[in-house]
């Protein structure tokens, strides 16, 4: 039997998530796939991407290196971010790091077509998904989604932001979890924040569970320590009516 790659659970209350959302501006989505097509898309993150490196510190522009930019860097370069990053996170200064893969841009450069992760760009702005952000939202005019596909390991963070962009179209921010049994004390949960820089919701990065906010909103992504397992994989982006 063929398992679909991206199949939404029937089963969701949406009238309840959508109450949810219009209460606080924010969702979790739990168990939004069906389990099966959860399953397939957590080992496709696990062994066929090819992660690369994405950081910021301070007023540095935002960096993202292909997994073949990683893999040629030299140790004293790499020493040379890491020792930036910690002195700009030691300020208070945005700054954050995380392996990445830029699903979209390597969609629409065709690098690998019909690869899995080509599919799930296509499913991820097909009506399925779409329809139900827009109906959890309750906005109608959400057009199309892009995304990024996220590993957290040791060291990786994701400073207090508020993802302002809301010109170029941005409407919320997703986060769809594929962490498996992610333990509280691993850090990287996303936490939400008030104005007195208090943590005022936090979600664990829970396995198939559909993270939804508005934006902009306060938020981060907690430090990850040295000591906790590779496997925070997510899928990110934001869901966009332009």
């Amino acid at each position: 039997m063929t398992i679909p790659l991206f199949e939404i659970n029937p089963d969701l209350d949406r009238a309840d998530l959508q109450r949810r959302y219009r209460e606080h501006g924010r969702v979790q989505v739990r168990d939004v796939l069906t389990e099966r097509t959860a399953n397939v898309i957590r080992d496709i993150l696990e062994s066929q991407v090819p992660w690369g490196f994405a950081w910021q510190a301070s007023d540095h522009a935002p960096q993202r290196m292909t997994s073949e930019q990683l893999a040629a860097m030299p140790i004293t370069r790499r020493q040379e971010i890491a020792q930036v990053l910690q002195q700009a996170a030691g300020k208070g200064d945005y700054a954050f790091r995380f392996n990445s893969f830029a699903m979209v841009e390597a969609y629409l450069a065709q690098a690998n077509p019909g690869s899995p992760m080509d599919l799930l760009v296509e499913h991820l702005n097909d009506q399925p998904f779409l329809d139900l952000v827009r109906e959890v939202t309750g906005i109608p005019t959400l057009l199309k989604a892009d995304a990024q596909a996220t590993l957290y390991a040791g060291g990786d963070f994701l400073g207090l932001h508020n993802d302002s962009q809301v010109a170029d179209g941005w409407r919320v921010a997703y986060v769809l979890n594929f962490a498996r049994e992610w333990k509280p004390d691993w850090g990287g949960y996303l936490n939400f924040f008030d104005d007195q820089g208090d943590i005022i919701e936090g979600w664990r990065p829970r396995f198939n569970a559909l993270n939804l906010f508005a934006v902009p909103q306060p938020h981060n992504v907690g430090y990850v320590p040295p000591f906790a397992p590779v496997g925070r994989f997510a899928i990110t982006g934001w869901v966009r009516d332009r």
